[in-house]
Parts: structure tokens; C-alpha cells; sequence
């Protein structure tokens, strides 16, 4: 497998590692309420949400269509803990499992952009892009998840939800301008 997809999927894993870790320190109400109730959405239904891209990401690869409106949408992984923690193991097995003629593939992914003529929104892609499209998606819904805890009065890791990025960016900048 090329450098590049090596470090995509490990960086993918890392994250999924980090839900999973989340999932162990947090209490099951925090995990399927959506407070405060201005939220329409709680932690199970945003991490549920990133799974859900990860299984269409998944089950497209080998066809060569990546359809993330195409999710399953499990209820039972939005609201246990047990259960998300068990779909985030098995994506993490077939992510390990990937190989470089699974990612080497040209592939059409498509997302709902809106608008009427869903066939149009297939657009060429690759796996290492899909890779870098999970990461980006992933790290937004995780600082929701984490803007959710803080709100519950709950802490979050102190790197979750930050773009590898900003938290590069950060770590330049001189102590006393953090």
C-alpha cells in the first residue's frame, strides 16, 4: 500500500479509536439524550451519523459506488453505547482489512446536495480521497459531539473534534498567545 492511503486509513483509524475511547468515559444518557433540548440531535445520533458514512464508504468500495445517502440509519447504534462501540470495531476491522488494490480502484461516490436529479451528484473519486473526506467529515461531527458534552457539563478529550490542523497550528504558536 502506497505512504499516502497507509496514513489516510491509520489517521481514519485514530479517529475511530477516539469514539471508542469517548464511548467507555461517558454515562448512557449523555450518550442518547440531546440536551440541551435546543439540540435536535444527540452524541449517539452524530457518531451514528460518521459510522453510517464509514459503512457506505465500506460497501461502495467494492462496487465502485460510494453512496453515503445510502445508510442504514441503525437506531440501536444512535442510542447504545454497547452498540455503536460494536459497529465502530467492526469498521475498524475492515478498514485494517483494506488492501492497496481496494483503494487503488477508481470509484463515483455521491452525497444529496439538494435539488432534484440525484444521478447527477455522482462524482469520480478514488479510496485515499474518500479516506480524506471521512476525516474531514468525521472531525465536524465529533466537535459537535464535543460542544454537547461541554454543554452537559461533561468533558471532552481535549483534542477531539479539533482539526489535525488547528491543532498543528496551535502547537506552533508561542505559549502565551494560546
Amino acid at each position: 500500500m502506497d505512504t499516502t492511503s497507509r496514513l489516510l486509513l491509520d489517521h481514519n483509524l485514530r479517529f475511530l479509536r477516539q469514539a471508542a475511547d469517548l464511548l467507555a468515559t461517558i454515562p448512557s444518557d449523555a450518550y442518547t439524550l440531546a440536551r440541551p433540548p435546543v439540540f435536535r440531535s444527540g452524541i449517539g445520533a452524530h457518531l451514528r451519523h460518521c459510522l453510517d458514512h464509514y459503512q457506505s464508504f465500506l460497501a461502495g468500495l467494492a462496487s465502485g459506488r460510494i453512496d453515503y445517502d445510502a445508510r442504514n440509519r441503525d437506531r440501536a447504534t444512535e442510542q447504545s453505547r454497547e452498540a455503536a462501540a460494536t459497529v465502530i470495531s467492526t469498521i475498524i476491522a475492515r478498514l485494517d482489512a483494506l488492501t492497496p488494490a481496494d483503494l487503488g480502484r477508481p470509484v463515483q461516490s455521491k452525497v444529496d446536495c439538494g435539488g432534484d436529479n440525484l444521478d447527477a451528484m455522482w462524482t469520480d473519486s478514488t479510496g485515499p480521497r474518500e479516506l480524506h473526506f471521512l476525516i474531514s467529515h468525521t472531525v465536524h461531527h465529533y466537535a459537535l459531539i464535543g460542544m454537547i458534552l461541554r454543554l452537559q457539563g461533561l468533558d471532552a478529550p481535549a483534542d477531539f473534534g479539533i482539526a489535525p490542523s488547528t491543532l498543528r497550528h496551535e502547537g506552533a504558536l508561542p505559549s502565551c498567545a494560546r
